[in-house]
């Protein structure tokens, strides 16, 4: 909400006001920060790094920059009070404070979240499946947070009897989270406590036995516990731990019960051991040993694994095999590549599997039923949306839930009946006031990259605004694969309201258009992510959506480095650009392998160590 609620302010006061006019230099001036040069030699070239002490967040003189920064901010912005408070107020009154999930079966009961007006965070509960008179709290986040600062929930487990809860909070924000346990039927916590836990937390079948995850001290999740509850937490024992440091480790089961997962993934391989879940002592075994550049995930039906994998298959297969270890050697083909499609997840049921897929940049979804032995799509109507499944924890089931939205359509909640094709809303989240879908219109449109590429835009606008140069917020990512799919914000409306267009540019480096999309955005072709950005904004520019004097560009973390390389390659084309917690100093970050994530990042970024990484990082 902070970055759209500052440009409307901006832009409202951009259009009254000669902004380089009304600020006194001698009364309001930024901080400078001091520069202490640090200078790294590499590959015969001298690497200058003036603030590097600005590393050390609890350094005085860091932290009295910072608050100088934050005066300096106050200062500006002081004038704009009333204007912040009231687009507060008027995007609050849009969302429904006292509001609840769509229960969700699981075993014996069904479990929703509920929120208060008044109160910040969800509480989790759920009834009896068959007598729904009873609600039970299992967790209550607002009595935890209660007394912190900061507040954030790891994982909130149920065990598979349904009579033990884990879960992991973090009050420091630092994402290294306690894990502990909760006796459902008494409501007593267990006393042991686990610390800096990061997330991904399987029970076994035995109903006692945790496996969990740590990280090490540059964040990356690197090994997988197992805790036995009821006994202290310093013999819980190591059961993988990864020393690779480009790859990270996750824990989960399938959605059948019968195997525990561990993955250990970088940004382009992956390895997965497998275990019996009613056999929490036995060894972990390795599936199908690692080998550079090939990725795996697998799914569990009856007695056989299906493999998504990308081996012979750019934008991937499924393979099926036996899970008898002796067979996996003959895996037969399920679903084979498609150069225009793209498979991005398998879900396994007991009479079906649900494949999630991409088709033109579309997230889609479609299922094949084992009894007739045939495939069908589920089908939507808009021009521009995003679907994927929800978390569906029954394995016996002919009904499948999945969410949906747009740009002008909200959250909605659906169940499918796989045998029936009927499509029920469950729950479509209310937008309170005045909101009206129909009052909107979507479009995605293409602009055309310097190598002749079609990059899509996903676009929203009221109905009734005029086709001229308007004030549009044009957003973007394209790294790590990252789809950045369409989505319905109450929020937006504000902007939408007050006559901006939005769009968001499906850049290479994300994978909206398959795997090769994401492989031309990354490495040594970063700096097409960038090109393509330029290219979406002269579309919008060239066609009337709007101009330069009115074009927003607003980027994130890796989104972040997008948006402040076009504005140093193109700044004539931006007004106001918004790089939120932006990753900008590449050469110096991916220098340092103690800094958090670096190993992880080689395979999106390279590894500046290496002349020709370094040679093309330095070029942007």
């Amino acid at each position: 909400m902070k970055f759209v609620l500052i440009t409307i302010i901006f832009f409202i006061f951009l259009s009254n006001l000669n902004f380089a006019q009304t600020l006194d230099d001698s009364m309001i001036s930024p901080p400078r920060a001091k520069r202490e040069v640090k200078i790294t030699n590499m590959h015969n070239q001298k690497i200058l790094d003036p603030y590097s002490w600005l590393r050390n967040k609890n350094k005085p003189e860091v932290i009295r920059y910072l608050n100088q920064e934050n005066q300096y901010t106050a200062s500006i912005m002081a004038d704009t009070q009333k204007t912040q408070k009231y687009l507060f107020e008027e995007m609050k009154s849009r969302i429904k404070e006292t509001d609840m999930s769509v229960p969700t079966k699981d075993g014996p009961y069904i479990y929703y979240s509920r929120t208060r007006e008044g109160f910040q965070y969800p509480v989790h509960c759920r009834k009896p499946a068959e007598n729904q008179a009873v609600e039970q709290v299992i967790f209550d986040e607002n009595a935890y947070a209660k007394n912190h600062a900061y507040f954030a929930t790891g994982d909130i487990v149920v065990s598979p009897e349904h009579d033990l809860l884990a879960y992991s909070t973090d009050v420091s924000g630092s994402e290294k989270f306690t894990l502990k346990f909760k006796n459902l039927e008494t409501g007593k916590d267990y006393p042991e406590s686990i610390s800096s836990t990061t997330y991904g937390l399987v029970w076994a079948e035995d109903n006692k036995t945790v496996f969990y995850t740590l990280s090490d001290h540059t964040g990356r999740a690197y090994r997988i516990m197992k805790h036995r509850l009821d006994t202290p937490v310093a013999s819980d024992s190591i059961v993988y731990e990864e020393k690779d440091g480009k790859y990270w480790v996750g824990v989960n089961k399938t959605r059948d019960k019968k195997f525990i997962l561990i993955s250990s993934n970088s940004s382009t391989t992956s390895e997965v051991r497998y275990l019996k879940a009613d056999e929490p002592d036995a060894e972990f075994k390795v599936f199908k040993p690692r080998k550079q550049g090939i990725e795996y995930y697998l799914a569990h039906q009856n007695n056989d694994f299906y493999i998504l994998t990308n081996e012979d298959a750019r934008n991937f297969k499924i393979l099926k095999v036996s899970d008898d270890s002796k067979q996996q050697e003959k895996p037969e083909t399920f679903i084979g590549h498609d150069p225009d499609i793209l498979i991005d997840d398998i879900d396994a049921f007991s009479d079906f599997i649900v494949i999630s897929y991409r088709e033109k940049g579309l997230t889609r979804l479609k299922y094949y039923d084992l009894k007739n032995k045939n495939f069908k799509d589920i089908n939507f109507n808009e021009p521009v949306y995003s679907v994927y499944l929800d978390e569906n924890p029954e394995y016996d089931t002919n009904t499948i839930r999945f969410r949906y939205t747009s740009l002008t359509t909200p959250e909605s909640v659906f169940d499918y009946n796989l045998i029936s094709d009927e499509k029920i809303l469950k729950k479509q989240y209310e937008v309170l006031g005045t909101f009206r879908s129909e009052n909107y219109i979507s479009e995605r449109i293409f602009a055309t990259a310097k190598d002749g590429t079609k990059i899509p835009i996903s676009l929203v606008h009221r109905k009734d605004q005029k086709k001229e140069p308007s004030p549009l917020y044009l957003t973007g990512y394209g790294s790590y694969g990252s789809s950045f799919d369409p989505y319905f914000s109450s929020i937006r409306l504000s902007l939408l309201d007050r006559g901006f267009s939005y769009a968001i540019a499906h850049v290479r480096g994300g994978q909206e258009m398959g795997r090769q999309w994401y492989e031309d955005g990354k490495l040594l072709k970063k700096k097409n992510t960038f090109n393509d950005f330029i290219a979406c904004a002269e579309y919008l520019i060239n066609n009337d959506y709007t101009s330069p004097n009115k074009l927003v560009i607003q980027g994130g973390s890796a989104g972040g480095l997008l948006v402040s390389a076009v504005a140093n390659m193109r700044p004539e084309l931006f007004k106001i650009v918004v790089s939120d917690v932006p990753f900008v100093d590449v050469i110096n970050t991916m220098s340092d392998p103690n800094l958090p994530l670096v190993k992880e990042e080689y395979e999106e970024w390279g590894n500046p160590s290496e002349a020709e990484y370094f040679k093309y990082m330095l070029s942007y």
